[in-house]
């Protein structure tokens, strides 16, 4: 049986305040021909202003399934998400439309989310053509937004795509993003098809806009190399399943979860070889077909009757951090 997190701590005067959005008990399932696949089982979380949650995991892991969940492209299967303190389940169509703008996506593939055909000031347009404001004047709004990105109208504006390069697209899709005036920024894998020059533009720039426009973003990534220059807070997704979270810095310095150790031990530093990761040399389950209760006991040595008996669940691990495993790498853990 799936329960709910335990609370967060508290937050202080400088803190994240009032979550933007929440997602509860959210999951999502697949219809397939070799039956249901589970992509995401009962995760919760919550985005606040000013800071940026990542959600890192392994291919397959349900990254991507829950950012569409949460922009409802699909509806999650079960569970709640609220923008405000509005349920988006509750709205009409109309309604429904009308909020988008509040919620904006940049995806992993800068050039294939552009129309080929229009020009980078009319790209940008896109979200006011889509939800005209007479109070907001179309090349005002693009010229800002442009600056805003590093690129200067005058030479970029009149350009297409294909003058482009990785980097130079992505920032034309976050600033498209942000001229809807969005509440939350989702970036899913935003940088894992630049080179590492234009990775830095780019986690530099969310990172930059994030705090000074007082969006609440999600950052997706398979890399926990990256997600340190970017996140204040990091949850860790195996198989669908939150098995760790805290701030980002307490996480990648000492892993609660033997997954979470893995994944950084599969992280190349110049000059060394890669760390030993601690799995058993088997492939991840599918989600066709997931171990019972404990996702992540066929992959670990250590792993014992308890782990195929009983889910483990999210507990604290240390003030602001949670882990869900009966055997973690820390020694105090609360029950």
């Amino acid at each position: 049986m799936t329960t709910a997190p335990e609370a967060a701590a508290p937050h202080t005067a400088d803190g994240p305040g009032t979550a933007v959005l929440e997602a509860t008990g959210l999951s999502v399932v697949h219809r397939t021909r070799s039956g249901p696949l589970h992509a995401v089982s009962g995760v919760d979380l919550a985005l606040y202003p000013r800071r940026t949650l990542a959600l890192v995991g392994e291919s397959g892991s349900g990254k991507s399934s829950i950012a569409k969940a949460l922009l409802r492209l699909p509806p999650p299967t079960t569970g709640t998400v609220t923008l405000d303190g509005t349920d988006l389940a509750t709205l009409s169509p109309r309604a429904l439309r009308a909020v988008r703008p509040r919620l904006q996506m940049v995806f992993q593939d800068p050039l294939s989310s552009l129309n080929p055909r229009r020009l980078v000031r009319d790209l940008v347009a896109e979200p006011l053509d889509a939800h005209p404001d007479p109070a907001r004047d179309r090349e005002e709004v693009v010229t800002r937004q442009l600056e805003a990105v590093g690129l200067p109208p005058a030479l970029f504006g009149d350009r297409r795509p294909h003058q482009l390069s990785g980097g130079q697209a992505q920032r034309v899709a976050i600033a498209r993003a942000l001229a809807a005036g969005p509440r939350v920024l989702i970036a899913d894998e935003a940088v894992s098809a630049l080179d590492v020059s234009a990775q830095a533009t780019v986690l530099n720039l969310l990172r930059g806009l994030t705090e000074e426009r007082g969006l609440a973003g999600l950052f997706i990534s398979h890399d926990l190399g990256v997600v340190r220059a970017v996140s204040d807070e990091v949850a860790v997704l195996q198989l669908g399943r939150i098995c760790e979270r805290g701030p980002t810095e307490a996480v990648l310095a000492a892993p609660a979860h033997p997954y979470t150790a893995a994944l950084l031990a599969a992280v190349p530093e110049p000059g060394r070889p890669l760390r030993d990761t601690g799995l058993l040399p088997a492939d991840p389950p599918s989600p066709l077909a997931p171990p019972s209760d404990c996702r992540f006991r066929t992959r670990y040595p250590l792993a014992d009757d308890r782990c195929a008996t009983e889910e483990p669940r999210l507990r604290t691990a240390a003030p602001g951090r949670t882990v869900a495993c009966h055997r973690p790498l820390v020694a105090a853990v609360a029950g």
